[in-house]
């Protein structure tokens, strides 16, 4: 199994796809946070950037939550994009990205869903996590689209994580510079489209991998329930649509966390 000390900027730029050989690659041993490192810097990058590190001593998901991770276990990267689109305009960006990680997956022999807005799910669990931060520069809106994937489960990790969570083992024996000028590959493709036309022709391709369609969900912020009913897929502008007594109600993005009724 390639390690992540076998990880080389030049290897993944060679196995990548044209459309992502302008992406400048970094490999590091050990950072805090792949996405602090590039929102630090968006100001002053030539061009997009992908960092990915062996391991993050300070990784977060949403809201601010802790990533926990582990070298070789997780695979933890983070690409900086700028788009010419207006910031209001990038409200789906999280469910394209998550569409293009689980398309890659998909032709990599493993099939997975996607949770709104922005999980990877495998077998009823959590296989990875979106988190896409932006910040307006003089020269346009940058975001910085971090993923981290769990390719192993250490059992030790799934207890310090505290709840189940799956692992995809066929990527894991992958040629890991392959694997991640895949997901690059795809992920600069997707971008590139995201940013001509908006979230709306993604529509249907993450309503085809949605996990819980059908299903009845709640809607938590920090808690507090805040709507019920059938999840019934997204719109045209990534919002999740819920089919309640009252209607259609369309759920914006943002600290919210989703829950299957009966949970």
């Amino acid at each position: 199994m390639t390690k992540h000390t076998d990880l080389t900027s030049a290897a993944i730029s060679a196995h990548c796809a044209t459309g992502a050989a302008h992406v400048a690659i970094e490999v590091v041993d050990e950072t805090g946070s792949t996405n602090a490192d590039l929102l630090a810097r968006c100001a002053t990058l030539p061009g997009p950037t992908l960092r990915i590190a062996g391991q993050q001593t300070a990784g977060r998901g949403r809201a601010g939550r802790p990533w926990l991770s582990q070298p070789d276990a997780t695979l933890m990267f983070s690409l900086a994009w700028r788009f010419k689109a207006p910031l209001h305009q990038l409200v789906g960006l999280p469910l394209a990205v998550g569409v293009a990680l689980a398309e890659t997956m998909s032709g990599l022999g493993v099939p997975v869903q996607l949770k709104w807005p922005n999980d990877l799910m495998k077998d009823g669990s959590k296989l990875a996590g979106i988190l896409v931060e932006s910040q307006q520069t003089p020269d346009g809106v940058w975001a910085v689209i971090g993923c981290g994937i769990n390719l192993l489960m250490p059992d030790a990790l799934e207890q310090q994580i505290g709840r189940s969570v799956s692992a995809v083992p066929w990527l894991a024996q992958m040629e890991r510079n392959t694997l991640v000028a895949a997901l690059l590959s795809r992920l600069a493709g997707v971008l590139a489209e995201f940013d001509d036309t908006g979230f709306a022709p993604f529509t249907e391709r993450w309503n085809a991998l949605h996990a819980w369609q059908g299903q009845h969900v709640k809607i938590l912020d920090n808690g507090q329930l805040l709507q019920q009913g059938l999840a019934s897929g997204v719109d045209h502008l990534g919002r999740l649509l819920l089919r309640t007594d009252a209607g259609l109600v369309e759920i914006m993005s943002g600290d919210i966390s989703l829950r299957l009724g009966q949970e």
